[in-house]
């Protein structure tokens, strides 16, 4: 045998066999003064872990989820109103399509149309516009909805204008 010790600072003290009296194999004691994980510390901490990984990611989920939300719902309700401003101005409201699409950013915003008469003021005649966007997010349809007052009685003017070219002769 040989009298090799193992390291003081090791977890177990004694001696390890030379190589020609067999296996190498340490010999000795367990050292009290120094300590690893227990099989119960360790089944808890993965416990722990079960547990806290999933919320996380949940967590993780809904940020994400509120952020493209909030995103989504920006744009359908930036549809809402050009859908609105277009109908309104070109005079289409009772007359055009109430229903389409619009694409942006690989994202399809179906809208409507809706138009009913005004009951709160029967004097005046008041068309009560509504323009819906849909759009959907992790499989959850929303929408938004702009509404405003349209006076079918009113003209629209749209005036435009064209550039005229001026030259200035020289001498």
């Amino acid at each position: 045998m040989c009298s090799d010790t193992l390291r003081s600072g090791s977890l177990f003290t004694g001696r390890v066999a030379a190589a020609g009296d067999g296996p190498a194999v340490a010999t000795g004691s367990f050292d009290p003064g120094r300590r690893g994980f227990t099989l119960a510390e360790v089944l808890a901490a993965l416990l722990f872990m079960a547990i806290l990984i999933p919320v996380t990611m949940e967590g993780v989920s809904v940020a994400s989820r509120a952020g493209t939300l909030g995103q989504r719902k920006a744009t359908a309700m930036r549809i809402a109103e050009r859908v609105l401003d277009e109908q309104i101005v070109s005079g289409q409201i009772g007359t055009g399509v109430p229903y389409g699409s619009t694409v942006e950013a690989d994202t399809t915003y179906p809208w409507s149309l809706k138009s009913d008469p005004w009951t709160e003021d029967t004097a005046i005649s008041l068309t009560l516009v509504t323009v819906r966007v849909e759009f959907s997010v992790q499989g959850r349809v929303y929408d938004v909805a702009a509404t405003t007052l349209y006076d079918p009685t009113a003209t629209t003017t749209v005036t435009t204008s064209t550039p005229v070219a001026t030259t200035t002769a020289t001498r």
